[in-house]
């Protein structure tokens, strides 16, 4: 009964033989597929081992054929993912905030499970990061689930919050209040996740990072269903700058041309610039006025200021006016 047991398996083993025992580089003859099938205690001859090589084939697998002496040999061409994609996948996991060192390492090691063992080191060296900050919070996996099952369920969730005193202890907020809200958005920004929902607390479309929550439970209750109003203030949550509840304000902000990749990147390629001088250009579009936003602007130093609205000026004068009282 067991050597049918693995009879039945053949096909399996084989596939896996070739998916992570084989590329361009590394071939397999019929020979070896043999031996490496009977060092499993699975005997079969040539000939079924070519009508399983064709049934693999016939199934989707990309396995190539050619001639190495007398003899033909084979190798996988193409994984689900090309090598690439992986070490773009990798570097994703490795880098991300998001995820806790233990995390990252898990979904590595599934990276690698996705190619043959030839490639499987080379992607972990790609994906070495030194000095990379990472989550602490082992749950916001866990966290993240539940609220996608809540939108997809169309329920409520709950949860606590919780900070860092300065001692670095971790403190519920609100003597360890429990929040109830709608979930609607899971925004990634900032290296962070970020849950734009509606706050039975505070009455309002609000925003909270995934990473400071605990307990995430979906209830049985249906969530809200928001106004056209909230609809376009939880689409405006989206963005980081709003989250501190900032107003929307066009303004014109004048940069060195240096900035131009920083522009890009925070406004997209189709922000309209204008050059004002050799080495300036200056741009007027929509933005939150919030801490997050000056946060982004002061940061350019004197590369970068406000030149409208007059209000807008007068207020990041007493933006800075803050700042530069702290040193006094």
């Amino acid at each position: 009964m067991a050597g049918q047991a693995k009879q039945k398996n053949k096909l399996l083993v084989l596939k896996e033989l070739f998916e992570t025992q084989t590329n361009e580089e590394h071939t397999i003859t019929v020979a070896e597929i043999i031996s490496t099938l009977g060092r499993k205690g699975i005997s079969c001859e040539r000939k079924t081992v070519y009508d399983d090589i064709n049934t693999l084939i016939d199934s989707g697998m990309d396995i190539v054929t050619r001639k190495r002496g007398h003899s033909n040999e084979y190798y996988l061409a193409s994984h689900i993912f090309q090598t690439e994609e992986l070490y773009i996948l990798a570097d994703a996991v490795a880098s991300s905030r998001f995820l806790t060192k233990k995390k990252s390492g898990e979904l590595l090691k599934k990276l690698q499970s996705l190619t043959d063992v030839y490639t499987a080191p080379s992607l972990e060296r790609k994906v070495y990061v030194s000095s990379r900050v990472k989550a602490f919070n082992e749950k916001i996996y866990y966290n993240v689930n539940a609220i996608h099952e809540a939108i997809r369920e169309n329920k409520k969730l709950t949860f606590r919050l919780f900070y860092f005193d300065i001692e670095k202890h971790q403190r519920l907020r609100h003597d360890g209040y429990v929040y109830k809200v709608s979930p609607f958005r899971l925004v990634w920004e900032e290296d962070n996740y970020y849950l734009v929902c509606y706050c039975e607390k505070h009455g309002n479309i609000s925003r909270y990072r995934v990473d400071r929550m605990d307990k995430v439970t979906v209830t049985d209750e249906q969530r809200v269903q928001l106004s056209a109003d909230d609809e376009q203030i939880a689409q405006a949550q989206l963005s980081l700058y709003s989250m501190y509840g900032g107003t929307e304000k066009k303004v014109s902000i004048e940069f060195d041309k240096e900035l131009m990749n920083a522009v890009i990147d925070r406004f997209g390629s189709k922000v309209i610039c204008k050059q004002t001088t050799d080495d300036k250009f200056v741009i007027t579009v929509d933005v939150q006025i919030s801490p997050t936003f000056w946060g982004w602007l002061f940061k350019f130093n004197d590369k970068a200021r406000i030149t409208a609205p007059p209000e807008t000026v007068k207020q990041a004068k007493k933006e800075l006016a803050k700042i530069s009282a702290l040193y006094k």
